[in-house]
């Protein structure tokens, strides 16, 4: 239930199990929900990357199946989560049949509810960190993540994961099962115009793969990442 009291349905399978790109549009607006009761973080998803299979080469599909990235070649609607720099998981969403290797990455949502658990979150993920620079990087990291905006709380990928909780054991979740404990709903009520980019971060990928504009994005949203589109 979001915080209007609307009982919301998980999001279709059948929309993720078509092309990675119209998956991932129609994923903008959608909830990321984590829990359920008092316990409940949800929020708006305001920005995602399309990656559309082997060919694309800006994909961790494009030198095949590996242990790393077999949960792409799953189902429609699972969870593939991966680690960037060994420490910030990023949440993707298996979309097209199964063997496709096809995802959409979450780059960030805006919060809806239980921003507070949210913050909580984020203040663990930091201090797992920065423990081991001593207590007055703890303190700086504290301080950071208090003075936050809410807005700024899952406002890229890697704060996604730290503001609801993602890690490696999710790694294929299914989110499109209604009452898991993370999984996304559909809202219904529509977003804003929705934009069109080139994905960020692919440099090490040829043309025209690099600038290919399949991230999607509201624009003016406070919560999209790093501040793009605002």
């Amino acid at each position: 239930m979001d915080p209007g009291g609307r009982d919301l349905p998980v999001f279709s399978r059948d929309i993720l199990s078509g092309p990675a790109v119209e998956a991932a549009h129609s994923l903008v607006g959608a909830h990321l929900v984590r829990g359920s009761g008092p316990d409940e973080r949800r929020g708006r998803i305001v920005e995602v990357e399309a990656y559309v299979g082997q060919e694309d080469r800006a994909s961790h599909a494009r030198f095949g199946q590996t242990k790393r990235n077999a949960v792409m070649f799953g189902p429609p609607g699972v969870a593939y989560v991966y680690l960037v720099y060994g420490m910030y998981s990023c949440l993707n969403v298996v979309v097209e049949p199964e063997g496709r290797a096809a995802a959409v990455l979450i780059r960030a949502v805006e919060p809806l509810s239980g921003a507070a658990a949210m913050r909580s979150a984020r203040l663990a993920s930091a201090m797992a960190r920065t423990g081991r620079h001593g207590r007055a990087a703890e303190a700086g990291a504290a301080r950071s993540v208090a003075a936050l905006p809410e807005s700024a709380l899952a406002a890229g990928p890697g704060l996604v994961c730290a503001a609801f909780s993602i890690d490696r054991r999710h790694d294929g979740a299914d989110l499109c099962q209604p009452g898991s404990d993370l999984r996304l709903e559909s809202d219904g009520s529509g977003v804003p115009a929705i934009e069109a980019g080139p994905r960020i971060g692919i440099g090490y990928a040829p043309e025209p793969w690099r600038s290919r504009p399949w991230r999607f994005f509201v624009r003016g949203n406070p919560a999209v990442s790093r501040g793009l589109g605002r």
